[in-house]
Parts: structure tokens; C-alpha cells; sequence
């Protein structure tokens, strides 16, 4: 239960080495959360998740063993938190920038395709805001996150008598 079959350091590098492999491949595939996963994408993090977890362990299913990779994780994850709110220029490495949807009534289509976001879930988001029509949000923005935050036009006011 205790005693590991690989050497403590070992857990760290192969920890180190999935994490960073995980993270570039998810920062590459873009910019959904968690509540905005398609059922086949939510599959394919629970399959990423077992398919990597014999990489890290090497096979010893030792509690030391899990609990070096935890700690591991938990400490990579708290580098890489601290070293995104420290420097802009790894920020933007790592979780990208803001990408503008919609400008002024006017749809971005080649970014739609860029993000891979279908017409539907930006539409839902436009709905979502209180808005009906592409032609009155004055922006829609894909942030980090990627939460669509959308910004409708002005109401025009009425003209004075």
C-alpha cells in the first residue's frame, strides 16, 4: 500500500510531463468551460483522464504514489495560476486573449469558424442577453474563459416633441 515501485521523483517528471502535454493539446483544441461542453466533449476529458492516468503512475497504484501525484498537480496547478496572474505575456500563453465576435451589428464569420462556435451557441448567448437580433449587439466577445459575453446597442431615445 505504501511501499512505491518507481522512485518518488519519477511520479513528479511523469506528472509534470501530462500535465504539460494535456495542457497544450486543451489550450490548441480552444476556449469552451466545463458548462459549455458538447456531451461528446465531456466524454472525451472523463476518456483523457483514464487514458493518461497509467502514463503517470507507471503502474504502481500505491497510495504514496497517488499522493505524490496529487501533491504534484495541485502544486503545477498553483505555478501555473500564480505565473498567469504575475506576467501578461504567459497569461495570454496560456489562456489566449479575448476574441470579438460581434462588432456593431456585424458577425465575424471567419472567427466563428477560428473558435469553432456554431451560429447556434452564439445565438444563444445573443438570447441569452436579452437580444433577438445579430443586428442590435454592438459586441459579443469570446473571453478566456470561454464565456460569450455579449453588449447590445444603445436604445435610440425617442426624438423630443
Amino acid at each position: 500500500m505504501w511501499k512505491l515501485t518507481q522512485p518518488w521523483w519519477e511520479f513528479v517528471l511523469r506528472a509534470l510531463l501530462v500535465y504539460g502535454f494535456l495542457l497544450v493539446l486543451l489550450r490548441l483544441t480552444g476556449k469552451r468551460q466545463v458548462g459549455q461542453l458538447a456531451p461528446f466533449d465531456f466524454v472525451m476529458l472523463l476518456v483523457l483522464s483514464n487514458a493518461v492516468q497509467n502514463s503517470m503512475n507507471a503502474g504502481d497504484n500505491t497510495v504514496a504514489g497517488g499522493f505524490i501525484l496529487v501533491a504534484t498537480l495541485l502544486a503545477v496547478n498553483g505555478v501555473m495560476s500564480w505565473l498567469t496572474w504575475r506576467s501578461k505575456r504567459a497569461e495570454t500563453l496560456l489562456e489566449g486573449r479575448p476574441q470579438i465576435l460581434i462588432h456593431n451589428g456585424q458577425l465575424d464569420e471567419a472567427m466563428l469558424a477560428s473558435e469553432r462556435i456554431t451560429r447556434h451557441e452564439l445565438m444563444a448567448a445573443v438570447r441569452q442577453a436579452g437580444v433577438s437580433d445579430v443586428a442590435d449587439v454592438r459586441v459579443a466577445i469570446l473571453e478566456t474563459n470561454g464565456r460569450i459575453n455579449v453588449i447590445p446597442l444603445a436604445p435610440q431615445s425617442p426624438a423630443a416633441p
